[in-house]
């Protein structure tokens, strides 16, 4: 699979599938380009009945209800990209992560998913706002921003002044 070919055929491929409403690839956010296109896209489904449909009882797993309630925050952060002209991706060092990251000029939104309790310590996000610190930090549910809030939300309004 690491033949030129392959990999422009699998490109193709999640094209016609974001095309078609069902699945896109999200580019790893990094201050360069050649980085971003240099790394694996994160798969997001663009409707969480594609990741339900073969086994709708797992929705009620604590870590199948968490990559459903980032999906839906990934799918409504994606409407508002294309519909406002912002990047959406997401970010990653090491073992340090942050679900997505909005971009629109010089103006960048971290922002994390939690669906469970609040946490103490969200290590990917204190290490993306040391190595952008002028980036607005977002946590969404855990805590955080109401998840029902967040999806109310034009996504342009977290951005900074």
């Amino acid at each position: 699979m690491q033949e030129r070919g392959n990999v422009v055929t699998l490109a193709h491929y999640l094209e016609l599938l974001g095309g078609a409403g069902l699945l896109t690839g999200l580019d790893r956010y990094s201050g360069s380009r050649v980085s971003r296109r240099g790394s694996s896209p994160k798969l997001l489904a663009l409707n969480n009945a594609l990741i339900t449909a073969l086994r709708p009882d797992d929705a009620e797993e604590p870590e199948v209800r968490g990559r459903l309630i980032e999906t839906a925050v990934g799918a409504h952060l994606l409407r508002g990209a294309q519909a406002s002209g912002f990047e959406l991706s997401w970010w990653r060092e090491a073992n340090r992560e942050v679900d997505f990251v909005m971009r629109k000029g010089r103006r960048l939104v971290a922002i994390e998913v939690k669906s469970g309790r609040r946490r103490d310590s969200l290590p990917g996000l204190d290490l993306f706002a040391r190595r952008h610190p002028a980036a607005r930090r977002l946590l969404v549910g855990g805590g955080g921003i109401d998840l029902e809030d967040f999806l109310l939300a034009d996504p342009e309004r977290w951005f900074p002044d």
